[in-house]
């Protein structure tokens, strides 16, 4: 399957789509497909529907009766560090694709999103208890610093030669928890373009034994901790308030309310659970969409936001001196371009491709600004008109849908629906049954 994604490099010209819901599902693969230099294989793969056949998938998890589709769309108009970038998004929430495209659309007037990404590094844990003195064997473990590095490389090879590897450890003493003294040991492991999971944890498995030699205790749990706090991807973004005015509201009326917006979250963990939630709107479908773990990103991200002992927003948003809205976002982005899903899948591997990612630094990078781009989008829309507005108007052809509602119907009994403020499907029943009896 391998010689079916030929890796030829392209620059997508430009992420703007004019036009592009006016496209059937067809017309608008066959211009992606044109715009990303796909092969035939590879356009072929979403032409029919069950692109991940049984017996992949029967290799992949447990149990495997069958497979579940989601809507897969795209994100236009994003420009990210000067390179314009379509985004596929894997979701079934209306307004998410189309929000996080709009939002890129006015960022793009101001240069769009800049991004920057630490290191790849992530944690392995390695609990040691039964231990009379931790702090002395704290110092201990830092002490034979080198031998227990040294160890834990001696497990994989390729990843040493490709620069990566356990880099350093830390050592964490927690001297009264209810199960007596204990220690955690962390590796510093450098996991190159691996979510690396399954990399750290056969790091400290290894070490162990190394580990309880020296300490004189015994370990328990080696595993990597999903708090990825030293992989960090950021995100920013600038934006006049003339970029922001719309008919009904000037620019910086819009910024004012975005900043209270944004304040609400940063002080009361209610509403930041639910302002992260719609950041994580647009990072989740990336990460589906490119065969990748959302629920480690999801978990790291919460525990990021709460880092400082208060759940709070994970973006933040000011005022430069010259009166524009600049956005940020820093949070935990371990992603990987190797193993798992993301080489198993054939759409994970179409993603990547059509977003042209060379290294999991840059797919976690444009993950990240999606987010802003998400986030800023869920404020502008309550700094304005309200959340529902745009929302329902989307979701009105889901009820459409599930009312019964075929081909043109769709989108009338949609627009009906969404110029009524009426979306149930009680009313889109009613709709339905008015437009047929007229034919």
């Amino acid at each position: 399957m391998d010689s079916d994604f030929q890796e030829i490099a392209f620059m997508v010209a430009d992420s703007r789509l004019p036009n592009f819901r006016a496209l059937t599902p067809a017309q608008r693969w066959d211009f992606l497909a044109d715009a990303c230099g796909l092969t035939d294989a590879e356009r072929a793969l979403v032409r029919q529907p069950g692109a991940l056949p049984p017996q992949l998938a029967d290799g992949m998890i447990e149990n495997v009766f069958g497979t579940f589709e989601l809507p897969m769309g795209v994100a236009s108009n994003f420009q990210i560090n000067g390179r314009d970038v379509l985004i596929p998004m894997a979701v079934e929430e209306p307004s998410i694709v189309a929000a996080a495209s709009y939002m890129a659309k006015l960022a793009r007037e101001s240069g769009g999103f800049q991004t920057s990404s630490t290191l790849p590094l992530m944690r392995a844990q390695v609990q040691v208890v039964g231990i009379a003195d931790p702090y002395g064997a704290r110092i201990a473990v830092l002490q034979a610093r080198e031998q227990i590095i040294e160890r834990a490389n001696s497990r994989d090879k390729v990843l040493i030669g490709l620069g990566g590897g356990c880099k350093d450890i830390e050592v964490h003493v927690f001297p009264d928890s209810p199960r007596g003294a204990m220690i955690v040991m962390h590796l510093i492991v450098d996991v190159r373009d691996a979510m690396g999971a399954n990399t750290v944890n056969t790091m400290a498995e290894s070490v162990a034994p190394l580990v309880e030699e020296i300490t004189g205790g015994s370990v328990r749990l080696r595993i990597l901790s999903n708090l990825a706090d030293l992989r960090l991807a950021r995100a920013r973004v600038r934006l006049t308030a003339d970029t922001l005015k719309t008919k009904e509201r000037s620019g910086e009326e819009i910024i004012e309310g975005i900043l209270d917006a944004y304040t609400f979250a940063a002080i009361d963990p209610y509403r930041a659970a639910t302002h992260n939630k719609g950041i994580m709107n647009g990072i989740d479908p990336v990460i589906v969409a490119t065969g990748n773990d959302w629920r480690a990103v999801e978990a790291g991200a919460h525990a990021y936001a709460s880092r400082g002992g208060h759940y709070t927003s994970l973006t933040r948003w000011e005022k430069d001196t010259s009166g524009a809205l600049v956005g940020t976002i820093e949070l935990p982005m371990p992603v990987g371009l190797v193993g798992g899903a993301t080489k198993t899948h054939p759409l994970a591997r179409l993603a990547l491709k059509m977003m042209d990612v060379k290294t999991a630094q840059e797919l976690g990078e444009i993950a990240a600004a999606v987010g802003l781009a998400q986030n800023m989008g869920a404020l502008r829309a309550l700094a304005t008109e309200g959340i529902q507005r745009g929302h329902m108007a989307l979701h009105a052809r889901n009820i459409a849908l599930v009312a019964g509602a075929t081909g043109d119907e769709v989108d009338a009994v949609a627009k009906r629906l969404a110029a009524e403020h009426d979306v149930r499907t009680d009313r889109a029943l009613e709709v339905l049954q008015e437009l047929r009896a007229k034919r």
